[in-house]
């Protein structure tokens, strides 16, 4: 089959476009036909390089994965060939007692497919039965590539760690990015005020589009004041944070009392300080989110079949020319999602 791979890290140059054999399904596995894979920035990281985590090489990257089940492993009960399926980007051990109690994201075992373990930048994968959910027919195989790991993120960070509830007002950092767009439909679907940051004057108009009441460029505006003036200097109720250091003071500062600051991630950086005496005098509350559980995954998925949820596709390119998707991702142009049609 083909694939796209990496055998170093390094650069956007070091992927290649290549043929590798077709995996077997094992016991309790499918093999799923590739329509759709969109990108994360899980997917550069992995590719650059993580310190102090060894990702076995060679390796096929990517988690987003919307194809067709070609072939099922001994063991497999629930799905058959022929089928469309979006796969569930989490893979888990199912036997300790965090999976068992349907917090799988809890797992010591827990991986994404393109993480640990092959993805799919390729014609096949070769993945769990468990990881096999219903299709939304209502959208494209690049539409459905499009859903998984950010709505599943963006989900369990304002749902399930930041409590939110209807009607509370939520400041979304990065809305370009593809959690960032998922974040503010979640957040509007509960009917909240949405305030979102973005560097450029197209992304802000096209957040706004997307539900967004208010919006920040953090380039020309002080994200920290621009909160103050738009809540009368109440600050908001949670703040959805995924930038890392180059936001984190004016994301802490922009929380109204008993405020929530939930964050899955670092783009720009791992240092976030905090001033104790700030923190418990306000009572604010500093939430770490990874992933999401297949629980959550199920229940977006309902909301992007009945069409309340939209993925946000920015551009698909083939998967031979992965290296130029990546080079577009790390650009930060993209509105949305970066996918790869796999023929």
């Amino acid at each position: 089959m083909k694939a796209v791979l990496f055998d170093h890290h390094g650069a956007p140059d070091v992927l290649r476009y290549t043929d590798v054999p077709e995996p077997e399904p094992r016991f309790g596995e499918v093999l799923v036909a590739i329509h759709a894979c969109a990108l994360n920035h899980l997917d550069l990281w992995v590719r650059q390089g993580i310190p102090g985590l060894q990702i076995p090489l060679p390796h096929i990257p990517g988690s987003d994965i919307a194809g067709v089940i070609e072939k099922i492993g001994p063991g497999v009960t629930k799905v058959k060939g022929g089928q469309k399926v979006l796969l569930a980007p989490g893979v888990t051990c199912g036997k300790c007692p965090a999976c068992l109690a349907g917090r799988d994201n809890y797992c010591p075992q827990f991986t994404n497919l393109g993480y640990l373990i092959d993805g799919g930048c390729a014609q096949f994968v070769r993945c769990p039965e468990a990881n096999c959910f219903p299709y939304p027919e209502n959208l494209s195989f690049d539409e459905a590539a499009a859903v998984p790991l950010v709505f599943q993120t963006a989900w369990h960070m304002l749902l399930t760690r930041a409590q939110l509830q209807p009607g509370e007002e939520v400041l979304i950092l990065g809305a370009g990015s593809g959690v960032g767009s998922a974040a503010i439909q979640i957040a509007k679907f509960f009917g909240c005020r949405v305030i979102a940051t973005a560097g450029n004057e197209v992304k802000l108009a096209t957040a706004k589009k997307l539900g967004a009441d208010d919006t920040i460029n953090h380039k020309s505006q002080k994200i920290k004041d621009e909160i103050r003036r738009l809540t009368g200097k109440r600050g908001v109720d949670v703040v959805f944070e995924h930038v890392g250091t180059a936001t984190w003071d004016d994301s802490v500062a922009s929380l109204a009392r008993g405020g929530r600051l939930v964050t899955c991630g670092a783009t720009t950086g791992y240092e976030g300080k905090i001033d104790l005496r700030f923190l418990f005098s306000r009572q604010l509350s500093i939430l770490g989110s990874y992933m999401g559980n297949k629980t959550e995954f199920a229940t977006v998925l309902k909301l992007v079949a009945a069409g309340k949820l939209k993925p946000v596709v920015d551009r698909t390119f083939p998967l031979a020319e992965c290296r130029l998707a990546h080079e577009y991702l790390e650009s930060g142009q993209q509105f949305g999602k970066v996918v790869l049609g796999v023929d």
